[in-house]
């Protein structure tokens, strides 16, 4: 995977297909239940598809039952980036590659222990590496 950070929306445009700029880059989100890695049951690391940074091992990853990919913990928090997101009326915490800055989905404190929280990630911000 070429994980080179593009410098410009131009270069990110050429980089990533269009629902993927349209997700990583202008914040939006895929329908529910439609991601190629909701059911996914393998093992493995999931990695930004914009820049290949590692964000969670298969090992976190659980079955929320709200449509997108779902974690309890990142492999590593300096892997990502949270920001207060006040878009659609709502106030909730937007999860960010902290590598290359990418929209990947937001963090909800409803999920299951250890930490209580719920890493909803769209599929399409994510690659798989199979262990």
């Amino acid at each position: 995977m070429n994980d080179q950070v593009p410098a410009s929306e131009e270069e990110w445009r050429r980089k990533l297909t269009p629902e993927q700029y349209r997700i990583m880059r202008e914040k939006g989100t895929e329908p529910a239940f439609s991601g190629k890695f909701h059911d996914l049951q393998h093992e493995g690391v999931f990695l930004c598809a914009a820049c290949g940074n590692e964000l969670f091992d298969s090992e976190r990853k659980y079955d929320s039952g709200s449509g997108w990919p779902s974690f309890w913990a990142p492999l590593d928090d300096a892997h990502l980036r949270l920001e207060r997101d006040t878009s659609r009326l709502m106030v909730r915490t937007e999860v960010l590659c902290a590598r290359c800055g990418s929209h990947l989905g937001h963090v909800f404190d409803d999920g299951p222990q250890p930490t209580g929280k719920r890493y909803c990630i769209n599929s399409i911000a994510l690659e798989f590496e199979a262990k």
